[in-house]
Formats: structure tokens, sequence, C-alpha cells
């Protein structure tokens, strides 16, 4: 089995380094054309995409990152062995309550977004429960939160 560990290090610094995603990649039968499992975990958002074969892989064509490539792209687009259209930003109605601030509501942020949105949130105020202020929204979009 290969195990892919993707390791986040903040600023750039070993020292504290965390994993924050793998995928597993599993040789399910044998041969020159062998079929391999994919599975990719996340450590925030759990299992991403859907477990995924790579079916009749010419084994030894080519470098082990063209198979690894596959089996990413097989997991996050339907078991076929191509990237899934990039995404888009998210898009998400800003509103203004009657004080006259400005928010987003969480219900409407799609995932992933507001899970992390979420993560980031915490000790920052609130205009109301279930929602957030539009410029800890728009700092979050760019990086600085």
């Amino acid at each position: 089995m290969l195990r892919v560990t993707i390791e986040l290090l903040p600023g750039g610094r070993e020292s504290g380094k965390r994993v924050i995603a793998t995928a597993d990649i599993a040789r399910v039968s044998d041969g020159a054309l062998a079929d391999y499992s994919v599975a990719l975990e996340d450590a925030v958002l759990g299992e991403v995409g859907e477990r995924a074969r790579v079916r009749g892989y010419p084994r030894w064509a080519s470098s082990v990152w063209d198979l690894v490539a596959r089996c990413l792209a097989a997991a996050l687009n339907q078991g076929r062995e191509a990237l899934p259209p990039r995404p888009v930003p998210p898009a998400v109605t800003v509103r203004t309550n009657d004080a006259g601030f400005r928010y987003v509501r969480l219900d409407e942020i799609p995932e992933p977004a507001r899970t992390f949105f979420d993560q980031k949130l915490a000790g920052s105020g609130i205009p109301d429960h279930g929602c957030a202020y539009a410029h800890d929204w728009f700092d979050f979009l760019n990086g600085h939160r």
C-alpha cells in the first residue's frame, strides 16, 4: 500500500508541522495491469471524495507520481481519471441587519468553506446566532484569518 501524506509547515518551519490530509492507495489485483483502490482523508473534513478504483494500470510504465495523480483524480471525480472542474470561490449573500451591520449566514456558506470558516471564527463576535460579520468572511477568503 502507498500512503501519500500532506503536511502543513506553518511559515516553512518543520517544528510546527502537522498532517492535514492523507491518501491511501492499495493494489487490489496483481499483474502487468493492476487495479488500485484509493481513499482520501482530510484532518478536518474526514473522508473526502469517494472510494474509487483505478483499473488496469500498467504498473511498470511510468513514475509512481502518475499512479498517485490518477488515483487522486479518480477519488475526486466519481472514478474517472481526470480532474473535476476547477472549484470556484464560494458566493455567499451579504445581508444587512436593522442596525446596519453587514453579515453572512453560516448555513449559506457551501462546504468545505463553512467548516474551515467556522473554525477560524473561534473567539470572534457574531451579529446573531448562526451568522458572522461580513468583514470576517472577507478576511477569511483573503487569507487573513
